[in-house]
């Protein structure tokens, strides 16, 4: 679906996100940059066909928000690499979020999660951030994404809830319900079979081509030439598969607040969305 994916694929490395299955579909006003998780994060309704509703961006009328995300990835035969020391993690990135205070949105895969349940409670628990579901395994639910595995799609719900079990586990007291599909791939039955989750399936319109990526100052401006109000950037928190993302970011946050943007995490974009109806 995007160059981003594709590249990440070609590479033989997955990049990835997290949510809560119970949360009702009315869509609710969504809190404050600083507050903690609300108790019923804002969701989309499914369609009337029964397919769960895709997000990609909020209003582009409400104001100059940008809701920038992290995927952090880890498919579920990773281990042995992580073993013989690479790195899924990037602390440094969550730290420069921290002391920018930028909010953000982690879609976290739940093998990520059994990798580092340290760093995934800390981040679960600062209000600063939110945790959203990007599957347990990061395996493709059709056919043809990019070269990912693939799961049969009667097995996504049981792979989404398995990711929502191992964020509890890990420490993630409020895991959102928003699922990013692993390399952005979904058809209608991975709608429907999403739908009885109560998640929300969420993309992006900004890809910011941090995948493998050598050139940080290059990814800062394909970011900064393509978010628009109400923009969803799509990034991630691995260093091995995204070396130059902490450095990057340390450029795009100050460029778009000094145009005005504010960041936002997701829920705040869904419910400005649903109230924008």
């Amino acid at each position: 679906m995007t160059a981003l994916c594709a590249l990440a694929c070609a590479a033989g490395a997955a990049l990835t996100a997290c949510g809560a299955p119970d949360a009702p579909p009315a869509a609710r006003p969504a809190p404050s940059a600083t507050s903690a998780a609300p108790s019923r994060p804002p969701t989309l309704a499914p369609g009337p066909s029964g397919l769960a509703r895709v997000f990609e961006h909020g209003p582009r009328t409400q104001g100059k928000t940008v809701a920038l995300t992290f995927d952090a990835d880890m498919t579920a035969d990773e281990g042995p690499r992580a073993e013989a020391g690479e790195h899924f993690d990037n602390p440094q990135l969550i730290a420069t979020l921290r002391r920018l205070k930028v909010p953000a949105t982690l879609f976290m895969t739940g093998r990520w999660a059994d990798e580092y349940p340290q760093e995934a409670r800390s981040i679960g628990r600062d209000p600063l951030f939110e945790v959203a579901n990007h599957s347990y395994s990061h395996y493709a639910f059709t056919g043809s994404c990019y070269g990912l595995p693939t799961f049969s799609v009667d097995r996504l719900r049981a792979d989404v809830e398995r990711a929502y079990t191992a964020l509890r586990k890990a420490g993630v007291p409020n895991a959102m319900p928003y699922f990013r599909f692993p390399g952005g791939c979904y058809d209608r039955k991975a709608l429907k079979a999403l739908a009885p989750t109560g998640a929300t399936a969420v993309q992006w319109d900004v890809v910011s081509g941090d995948a493998f990526a050598t050139d940080a100052d290059a990814v800062a401006q394909q970011v900064l030439d393509g978010v628009r109000p109400g923009s969803v950037v799509v990034m991630h928190c691995t260093r091995s598969a995204a070396p130059v993302t902490e450095q990057a970011v340390r450029t795009i946050v100050p460029e778009l607040r000094a145009k005005g943007f504010r960041f936002v995490k997701v829920s705040q974009l869904i419910g400005a969305t649903s109230g924008h109806r």
